[in-house]
């Protein structure tokens, strides 16, 4: 017996471009998409563009991931109550992509006790804890089936995505609420920065001149089951090549199995592929790989785009978020834009780079996300 489809009910975002889907959308696909608006300090005294999110909703005492979480779900909320009501909350599961958690408000109530202060009020280590934000999730979504998280650094939002399809098509939910959030803090930052990955400036993917990374923090929500619905997650691909602890296998076998598992599982070629959301982090290790992947894949014609100039690198949530905004672009028919200095690196291949309202059919769409540890994944969303 084939494995069921996998169908997106709904989703939600929330990230730097917007508090949510349409704020998020108004901003993608103006004319002159807002670049980062807000910085960061870091441990050497230098600053950095960061990608913050503007409005929070949840429990003050929760961790801003946690608060995060919240203010994406409470669009999806109405929509899982039918849910729980048709399929029983013990059906409907969680599973949640991120790598920071609490650990932010964990290093603030060290540095507070360190200085002679109390522990905060409410500060529990659970709280950074990387299983805290599926605990929180399921309880303000009711949810009593399988809750977890996927913790595998910048993979971490599509692959679990994957890991909800695979509840649903083992029979163990009905519906599993899905996706990646993270929050900045200082940990991330600072370490970023010690393996000289963060830029002083705006990133600038593909580019010449690229010279690292901007971390960001975000959410990308998605209701999955087997119910038809407009948009599916037809094919998802997972590879560990464990090639370096930090820096991607220039060759890239594996993130180029990973987006062939994907096309494999949703039953097309490469030519099939309308667009490319590319992890694109604008560091030269990762960048230089990505294009000779995408150019070996799908080509030198297959439009491509690196979003992360308008939203920060925003970790474990970086597929959800990558792959909510792949379905505006569905849902608009306008690709998102590759901003960058149009300075193209001579020793790149030349992959065509999407411009900002630029208009093109999509109905499969791949998005590709990679890791510390050469940790690969890409999801293969489809029009239904």
């Amino acid at each position: 017996m084939s494995a069921s489809p996998i169908f997106i009910q709904d989703y939600s975002l929330t990230c730097a471009l917007g508090d949510d889907k349409a704020a998020v959308a108004a901003n993608l696909f103006a004319a002159a998409p807002p670049l980062l608006r807000d910085t960061a300090r870091l441990a050497d005294g230098r600053t950095t563009p960061v990608g913050r999110v503007a409005a929070l909703a949840g429990p003050e005492h929760e961790t801003r991931t946690n608060r995060i979480i919240a203010h994406a779900y409470a669009p999806l909320a109405a929509a899982i109550d039918a849910a729980r009501d048709r399929y029983g909350a013990e059906r409907v599961g969680v599973v949640i992509g991120t790598s920071v958690s609490g650990i932010g408000e964990g290093g603030e109530a060290v540095r507070a006790r360190l200085a002679g202060e109390a522990w905060p009020p409410h500060f529990t280590l659970e709280r950074q804890q990387l299983g805290d934000s599926a605990r929180f999730l399921a309880q303000i979504s009711g949810a009593e089936g399988a809750a977890y998280v996927v913790s595998t650094a910048c993979t971490s939002g599509a692959r679990a995505m994957a890991s909800a399809a695979r509840l649903i098509q083992a029979d163990l939910c009905d519906v599993v609420i899905s996706g990646g959030a993270d929050a900045l803090c200082d940990l991330t930052l600072n370490g970023f920065s010690a393996l000289d990955a963060i830029s002083a400036k705006q990133n600038n993917p593909m580019s010449a001149n690229r010279d690292g990374l901007n971390l960001g923090e975000g959410a990308g929500l998605f209701i999955l089951s087997r119910e038809e619905a407009q948009h599916r997650l037809a094919g998802w691909g997972e590879s560990a090549d464990g090639h370096h602890m930090s820096a991607p296998d220039p060759e890239g076998a594996g993130a180029e199995a990973a987006m062939r598992a994907a096309l494999a599982k949703a039953g097309l070629a490469a030519s099939d592929v309308d667009f490319a959301h590319l992890h694109g982090t604008a560091t030269p290790l990762n960048d230089a790989m990505e294009a000779a992947v995408v150019a070996r894949l799908l080509g030198l014609e297959t439009p491509c785009a690196s979003t992360k100039p308008l939203t920060g690198h925003t970790l474990g949530a970086a597929g959800a978020v990558q792959a909510a905004l792949c379905l505006l672009a569905m849902e608009r028919g306008l690709a998102p834009p590759h901003l960058w200095d149009g300075e193209r690196d001579p020793a790149l291949p030349r992959i065509r780079l999407a411009a900002p309202g630029e208009a093109m059919k999509l109905k499969h769409v791949l998005s590709a996300s990679y890791a510390f540890g050469g940790n690969n994944a890409a999801l293969l969303l489809a029009a239904s």
